[in-house]
């Protein structure tokens, strides 16, 4: 049967020196790390026979994404050309963006996000909807509906995401368990790691799953 994959990448880490919980906020750019991380899973993709062979790159719209993003599409181009193809461009989809949070601009536990100011407590009172933003059901039906669009969008063919933590894994748990919520603290999704998802190009049901974390000795 013919098959899309859709390899879901995370963004690399974020220049954040007063740790701030940055959500959708602009002006959060790649750290040197960051950078880095996301260089070595450019590297992974472009020498993988599968991922070389994106025929699109989407990506979130926040800066974080569409840099790691970047980096990503110089390390295909390169190859692409290479071969004598054409260069592939970015494209972004606000339904793979970051979740809603209402602790943005501050940090967690401290000034302004001090659970005891401001009524801070009332937003941790659910750790599975969460309460604190925007629901994981939310967040995995929107990376559900752009996974299908694009599996019938693409039939047979591959393409990359750059997304963030929380969509990439509540979408993942969603299709692994048929319930998106989970602990937070659990999630299996490094940073500038790699969830590919196969799925039927017909029907849309997914077919496997596989993770790599390219990233995982940058420092």
């Amino acid at each position: 049967m013919p098959s899309t994959t859709i390899h879901f990448i995370r963004h690399g880490k974020v220049e954040n020196p007063d740790h701030l919980l940055y959500e959708r906020l602009p002006g959060f750019h790649l750290s040197d790390i960051g950078r880095r991380m996301a260089q070595a899973t450019a590297a992974y993709a472009a020498a993988d026979p599968q991922l070389s062979n994106v025929v699109a790159v989407y990506s979130s719209p926040l800066d974080r994404t569409r840099e790691t993003a970047g980096i990503i599409l110089d390390a295909l181009n390169k190859a692409r050309s290479e071969r004598g193809e054409q260069p592939l461009e970015l494209h972004t989809d606000s339904r793979i963006i970051e979740a809603g949070n209402e602790f943005r601009g501050k940090r967690i536990g401290y000034g302004e996000g001090a659970l005891w100011r401001n009524g801070n407590w009332r937003l941790v009172r659910n750790l599975w909807k969460p309460s604190w933003g925007e629901s994981y059901q939310h967040i995995a039906a929107r990376v559900g509906d752009f996974a299908q669009e694009k599996v019938r969008e693409y039939a047979g063919k591959q393409i990359i995401a750059v997304s963030h933590e929380s969509p990439i894994w509540s979408y993942r748990h969603l299709l692994e368990t048929g319930h998106p919520e989970h602990n937070m603290f659990l999630r299996h999704t490094a940073l500038a790691s790699v969830t590919s998802i196969t799925y039927d190009s017909e029907t849309g049901e997914m077919l496997s799953i596989s993770y790599a974390d390219p990233a995982k000795d940058v420092r």
